[in-house]
């Protein structure tokens, strides 16, 4: 097996982005169906100003060389070609971190979380608690190779994870993710557990279930009431459609850019905490950057196989093998997260308006960062 790291650049083919334009300006658009606004899925008016602003407005190629300005590799580990992000950090103490993407997102959840981290100095922070970044790409996901073979699961890529610090040369580390990255974090903790010095999870443990509802205090079933009428509790239930069928679905998003757009855009919708459109919670331009990059790699297919390879939904556990700190706690319950964790990090008023808050609040997030990993390190 090749241990050989070899520097990345992304170029995309202009005759990809003349072939997307293309098929965004010969759309076949449905009718509007009868119903208020989102309650039949996407409105069809905000879809078409969505796709006319990716075909004429938006700019791949400004959005290509800005994510060209972070250090990009690849390297073969597990028969797998992994591409990642490696942004060291000038500061001489700086502790390693690897960041975890979810899903239907990508490293770029991260573009503008990873300049606050490795250069605090430069944005308010303390230059003694940077960090060098690690951002790889889940494979399947956008430069990543697709797993070739079912059977696949987070255990398989924490490793890849481990392995990945380790050719790196980084022995004692942090990790991060959100989102299926908070499944990702902290099984690279029970893989490496003489590496990771600390588990750093946006959100979602201790969540609870309806196992949990007969030893709940009255404030937590409020919440609970309140968690079940989130949309992405109550909305298109990704996790059931991509473990029956994924090749079916595939059809359309990988041979229709609209199909593509009108998928992710429904997803972000329903994770957004806050009843607004998309755009008006995370800038509209990172969003298409995302979107693009699935296209542009032919990935909203393989991206699907955390879904149809697991067994069923469950929330993440976490782990015992460091401590743990979060994000946002609620709606998760901190006594039942500690149930499988060592807490040390649990606040309950971080702002955010969206599951992916690493986009929406980049800065706050690199803050709640720091002060964990300055517990721990």
């Amino acid at each position: 097996m090749s241990t050989e790291i070899r520097p990345f650049r992304i170029d995309i083919p202009q005759a990809g982005l003349d072939d997307l334009r293309d098929r965004l300006a010969r759309a076949r658009w449905p009718r509007r169906l009868p119903g208020e606004e989102w309650s039949r899925g996407v409105p069809a008016g905000y879809l078409k100003d969505l796709a006319g602003y990716w075909r004429d407005g938006y700019d791949w190629r400004r959005h290509e060389a800005r994510l060209n300005e972070f250090p990009q590799f690849m390297t073969e580990i597990d028969g797998q070609d992994i591409h990642f992000l490696h942004v060291p950090s000038a500061e001489p103490d700086a502790l390693p971190i690897i960041l975890t993407h979810g899903w239907p997102n990508s490293f770029v959840e991260f573009t503008d979380l990873i300049g606050p981290l490795t250069d605090p100095r430069a944005h308010g922070g303390d230059p003694s608690q940077a960090f060098h970044v690690v951002v790889p790409s889940v494979p399947g996901f956008g430069f990543s190779a697709p797993p070739r073979e079912i059977g696949w699961n987070v255990t398989r890529v924490a490793r890849i994870w481990a392995e990945l610090m380790r050719r790196l040369g980084y022995d004692r580390y942090g990790t991060q993710g959100g989102d299926f990255g908070a499944y990702v974090a902290p099984e690279v903790a029970k893989v490496a557990p003489d590496h990771v010095i600390g588990v750093y999870v946006i959100s979602g443990l201790g969540f609870p279930t309806e196992d949990d509802v007969p030893e709940m205090t009255d404030d937590e079933r409020a919440a609970y009431a309140q968690l079940q009428k989130q949309d992405w509790m109550s909305g298109v239930d990704h996790h059931g459609l991509l473990r029956a069928a994924p090749q079916t679905f595939a059809y359309g998003w990988h041979d229709s850019p609209v199909a593509a757009l009108a998928w992710m855009t429904q997803k972000f919708k329903e994770f957004a905490t806050a009843a607004k459109p998309p755009e008006q919670v995370i800038d509209r331009d990172l969003i298409l950057t995302n979107v693009s990059l699935y296209w542009l790699t032919g990935t909203l297919g393989t991206s699907s196989w955390p879904y149809y390879d697991s067994a069923g939904f469950g929330w993440p556990e976490g782990q015992t093998a460091a401590p743990t700190g979060v994000y946002s706690g609620p709606p998760g319950i901190r006594r039942l997260a500690e149930r499988h964790n060592t807490i040390v990090h649990w606040p309950e008023d971080n702002p955010g308006g969206h599951h992916f808050v690493a986009m929406e609040q980049p800065d706050h997030v690199a803050a709640d960062i720091r002060e964990f990993f300055g517990k721990v390190r």
